[in-house]
């Protein structure tokens, strides 16, 4: 009796576990005064993927990818007009499926793409 306990209640915790391959990939983006990293950011169509943008700088700056994010199926997070926008020091994190492509993605603030504050996403 107490076998088929053991037996029950093992197989009752293992319906509760998500296989690893539902959980979306992660990637993390870092960005400070004047640059992104990874360069480019490699991705998987059709994939979840969870990127956390992290602002290492003391200033604000945004992710601008209009075309990335307008083809990618936004899952959760705060995608506005296709840019995350990051105050001093802050993290933002946002969960999506991207389509397949090359997009250019930059900064929008005054002069900093042409201080270096641009990047490609190539997903594959």
């Amino acid at each position: 009796m107490l076998k088929f306990r053991l037996a029950a209640a093992a197989a009752f915790s293992l319906a509760f576990v998500s296989p690893a391959a539902a959980q979306p990939a992660a990637q993390t983006v870092y960005v400070w005064s004047f640059s992104f990293a990874p360069k480019p950011i490699h991705l998987q169509a059709g994939a979840p993927v969870t990127l956390t943008f992290v602002n290492r700088s003391g200033s604000s700056h945004d992710f601008t990818a209009k075309g990335f994010f307008a083809r990618a199926r936004i899952l959760s997070g705060n995608v506005e007009n296709g840019e995350v926008d990051l105050g001093p020091h802050q993290t933002r994190v946002v969960t999506l499926v991207p389509a397949a492509g090359s997009y250019h993605a930059h900064c929008s603030h005054f002069l900093h793409r042409q201080l270096g504050m641009d990047d490609m996403i190539v997903v594959n």
